[in-house]
């Protein structure tokens, strides 16, 4: 039922110091035009947990909180509205309407600051190891990108050139984690898949979904929606409830369930979610070849002033920036680019949009606000790269996997999916290798 955000507003405003006051009323008054939910969530999502973060008070400095907050996790001001920075203390709406706020307190100095509580060990503070096992002890989850399968068609990430070997982005990054994985045991790390095949880890079906489906499309203004849409070349299957109902099995749905399985299962050190590039091929049956490919790596960051009003989504980055995920994901990431575009020769991906911005200075590493390295809770990088549907990288899935190398378009080439996997590994033992050995100046080989 919607009702006007003023009467519970006001009451709140009721007897709060001036400052809060004026705060406060300005969030009220960018959001009038708005109906007034108790909660803004993202879909799928329960509200948060907010009294998780009492658990931070005394963790963190106010210069280190503005830091992170502006370089990394609300560039340009985003988080200007919901998040109030002062000199003792953070304002944190955690609801919009009605404001409810929650006052987050700053350690005096860092030298006094409180020790962060976290389930997951910088790989820094680990005990040293011997050289040829850099990885010692370092819980890694490998996360293969997508479903792939009998789901790839469905998910967008799979597509043919008449009689060739179909290309599914499931399927190859499921083989590339199994590849690098006993290589990083060898390695001395504890490895754990978080999909170890191509089959759904969710357990939703897609027609358990149309009812979440139905009321996303009601709050898109998408009224009197069809049920279901007339096969992969309906022009109007986006308004359909079937559509809808579909990605939230395999974009919501699906890496909600994996997020569950790293908090309570996994509790890794670190993520490594394994894809493939692509741009858009149009028609699955009659693919398009891309003219270039590219590379880049993906930390969590970059959430936009809209994101940042969704209550969930708040939360979640509050979240991150309190356990300082963003430094221990910058250590692993550089390593890991560097690895890729050794293997690859690759050059750099650029985003021009405003839903990323380069982390530091490696021009390979940027930060971006996705679903899965923002709820899963540990440090996570994301890699891309490749382009699926570049016609060298085609020509090289087509040739499968194999050892050695044999003559692809014209070259020797190794395996894809074997360059793929041990440049994962030599970018975590060099990462590995260096945090662990950063104090005493001695880097094994």
């Amino acid at each position: 039922m919607r009702r006007s955000i003023f009467p519970q507003g006001i009451r709140m405003l009721c007897g709060v110091p001036p400052r809060l006051f004026r705060f406060v009323f300005a969030v009220l008054l960018v959001f009038v035009c708005r109906a007034a939910f108790a909660q803004r969530l993202s879909p799928l999502v329960s509200a948060p947990d907010w009294a998780r973060l009492e658990a931070f008070h005394d963790t963190i400095t106010r210069a280190e909180f503005q830091r992170l907050l502006d370089k990394a996790y609300a560039p340009g001001g985003a988080a200007a509205g919901v998040i109030e920075v002062r000199e003792n203390e953070a304002m944190v709406l955690k609801t919009l309407t009605p404001p409810e706020p929650f006052v987050l307190r700053f350690a005096k100095d860092a030298k006094s600051a409180k020790a962060v509580p976290r389930d997951w060990r910088a790989v820094s503070a680990l005990p040293r190891t011997k050289a040829e096992r850099p990885l010692d002890g370092v819980k890694i989850a490998l996360d293969p990108g997508h479903i792939g399968g009998d789901w790839a068609l469905m998910e967008g990430r799979s597509f043919q050139r008449g009689q060739d070997r179909s290309v599914r982005e499931g399927d190859m990054t499921l083989l590339v984690a199994q590849l690098a994985a006993p290589k990083l045991r060898a390695l001395g790390a504890e490895v754990s898949f978080v999909r170890d095949a191509n089959a759904p880890a969710s357990p939703f079906t897609v027609d358990a979904l149309r009812p979440a489906a139905r009321k996303e499309m009601q709050l898109l203004g998408i009224a009197a929606a069809r049920e279901n849409y007339d096969g992969p070349h309906d022009p109007q299957k986006r308004e359909t409830v079937q559509w809808h109902a579909e990605r939230l099995f395999y974009r919501v749905a699906e890496i909600h369930e994996r997020a569950r399985r790293v908090r309570e299962k996994i509790r890794p050190d670190l993520a490594v979610c394994i894809h493939f590039n692509g741009t858009d091929w149009r028609d699955p049956e009659h693919p398009d070849f891309a003219e270039k490919e590219d590379l880049h790596v993906m930390v969590n960051g970059c959430f936009s002033a809209d994101e940042l009003r969704f209550d969930d989504q708040r939360f979640e980055m509050l979240l991150r920036l309190l356990t300082r995920s963003h430094a221990e994901e910058l250590a692993a990431a550089a390593p890991l680019a560097k690895a890729l575009a050794d293997a690859t020769g690759l050059p750099p991906f650029t985003y021009f949009g405003g839903n990323a911005v380069r982390a530091g200075a490696d021009k390979y590493v940027w930060a971006r606000n996705l679903l899965a390295n923002r709820i899963f809770e540990c440090p996570v990088v994301y890699l891309e790269p490749y382009c699926m549907n570049s016609e060298l990288t085609y020509a090289r899935i087509q040739a499968g996997d194999y050892e050695g190398e044999r003559e692809v378009a014209g070259k020797m080439r190794r395996s894809i999916f074997r360059e793929y996997a041990d440049a994962i590994v030599a970018g975590l033992r060099s990462h590995c290798a260096k945090s662990r050995h950063a104090q005493t100046g001695s880097v094994p080989k």
